[in-house]
């Protein structure tokens, strides 16, 4: 059974955004050939997520509010405080919000591949949130299947 790991990279902005990425798993699955099997979608950072749900501009914006009203910004976070930690990057950013919203989120979901297409929902697409700073991010497809 073949395994195909690809990268899909998406260029975010700062604060909470929401990016529909089924279009690129899509032409990634096709592009593989296989026809049944499984596509697993990992984010590799620590302030994003990712989401099964419905594309709909109204429901993003609710999503927005709901994660911000959750996790202020604003709160005070023990992780923020900056001059008291060992070893940070220059660049560090204040950001505990961002962590905590992207731990009560996915960082991966598992959707099947039937007869050589993606097997959501008739108003299921694939989201990516960016819940931090504008930056390159990458996503890991990996699938397996015949």
């Amino acid at each position: 059974m073949p395994i195909v790991h690809k990268l899909i990279e998406i260029e975010t902005t700062a604060g909470i955004n929401i990016h529909n990425i089924t279009p690129a798993i899509e032409k990634i699955v096709f592009n593989t050939g296989i026809s049944n099997g499984q596509v697993l979608v990992f984010s590799r950072h620590t302030t994003t997520a990712l989401a099964i749900n419905e594309d709909e501009e109204r429901l993003l914006e609710d999503i927005k509010v709901f994660l911000s009203k959750l996790f202020p910004e604003s709160e005070r976070y023990l992780h923020n405080d900056l001059h008291l930690r060992k070893n940070i990057p220059e660049d560090e950013p204040i950001n505990a919000h961002s962590h905590l919203m992207a731990m009560m989120l996915n960082n991966n979901e598992i959707i099947p591949i039937v007869d050589g297409r993606l097997a959501l929902g008739t108003y299921q697409s694939v989201l990516f949130f960016e819940l931090d700073g504008a930056r390159k991010r990458t996503i890991l497809c990996q699938i397996w299947g015949e």
